[in-house]
C-alpha cells in the first residue's frame, strides 16, 4: 500500500508525534534513519515503518510506503530519510540500581543526548529526569543519543523524592561545586561503588534546594582560564572518573 495523501489518518498522527504533548497523548515517538530504526527494532521499541516507495526493508514488522514529499513532512531533518520508524515508549523499570545520574533542568536535546551516551559508556544504571528537563522523545534528543537511550533506564521523577528515597538506602549524593568541593580524582574506589551524581542546568546549575540535600561536593581540576564547561562535557569527565578504578 502507498499513500499519498497528507490527509491519511496515520500521516496526520505522525506529524503531530513530532510536537510532545502528542508524543505523551500517543505514548509514542519517531525516529529517523536506518541506524536509529535498526536501534528501536533490536530494543523492541520499534511498532511500525513508513518507508519511500520504491525502497525495501528487511523487518518483521508492519511497513507502509509513502512517497518522499510525505516523509519530508513527517521528518525533522534538512535531508530527509527514507525510512522513519514508530515507536513505543519504554517501560518504566521501578529498580534505581546503585549509580545513578540525576538531572535538573537540562534544556539543550544535544546536552541531554551525550549525557545519556556517557551515561550508558560509563556504567550508570539509571537516569533520573528532574522537572523541567527538556523531553526525553525530543527528535534532537533521540538523534544525539544515537539510539543509547534504549539501552539505559531512564525515569521521570521529582528530585527532591528521589534524593530522600536514595539517602533511606544509604546511596551518597553528589554535587558539584569548586568551593568546598573535592577533587573527583581523590575519590575512592569505595567512593564510587555507589553514588547519585547531580548535575545541573546550563545556565544556572543544580537548583540551591537541591543542592542543600547533597551529602560531598566534587568538581573537575582544569586550568585557571576556564571559567566552566559545557554541562554535557562536564558530565562525561565526571562519569568516566566515576568509573576509573585505582
Amino acid at each position: 500500500m502507498l499513500i499519498t495523501s497528507f490527509e491519511n489518518p496515520k500521516i496526520k498522527k505522525c506529524i503531530k508525534l513530532k510536537e510532545k504533548k502528542y508524543r505523551d497523548f500517543y505514548q509514542e515517538f519517531l525516529v529517523e534513519g536506518e541506524h536509529l530504526v535498526m536501534e528501536a527494532y533490536h530494543s523492541g521499541l520499534l511498532e511500525e515503518i513508513l518507508l519511500e516507495e520504491n525502497s525495501s526493508a528487511m523487518l518483521e514488522v508492519p511497513i507502509t510506503y509513502v512517497t518522499p514529499q510525505i516523509l519530508a513532512k513527517i521528518s525533522t531533518l534538512e535531508t530527509p530519510s527514507y525510512i522513519v520508524g514508530i515507536c513505543k515508549k519504554k517501560e518504566e523499570n521501578q529498580e534505581l540500581g546503585k549509580k545513578l545520574l540525576l538531572l535538573d533542568r537540562i534544556q539543550n536535546p544535544g546536552n541531554l543526548g551525550t549525557i545519556i551516551r556517557s551515561s550508558k559508556a560509563f556504567g550508570v544504571d539509571t537516569i533520573i529526569l528532574g522537572d523541567a528537563t527538556v523531553d526525553l522523545y525530543n527528535p534532537k534528543v533521540i538523534r544525539a543519543t544515537q539510539g543509547m537511550a534504549f539501552h539505559i533506564q531512564i525515569l521521570f521523577r521529582n528530585l527532591k523524592e528521589v534524593i530522600l528515597e536514595l539517602r533511606e538506602k544509604g546511596i551518597p549524593i553528589y554535587g558539584t561545586k569548586v568551593s568546598g568541593g573535592e577533587d573527583i580524582r581523590t575519590l575512592t574506589n569505595h567512593d564510587k561503588e555507589e553514588y547519585a551524581l547531580i548535575m545541573g542546568n546550563e545556565g544556572s546549575g543544580v537548583s540551591e534546594d537541591v543542592l542543600d540535600l547533597c551529602d560531598k561536593f566534587i568538581y573537575i581540576q582544569m586550568d585557571k582560564d576556564v571559567e566552566s564547561l559545557n554541562v554535557s562535557i562536564a558530565t562525561s569527565i565526571l562519569l568516566y572518573e566515576l568509573n576509573r578504578r585505582k
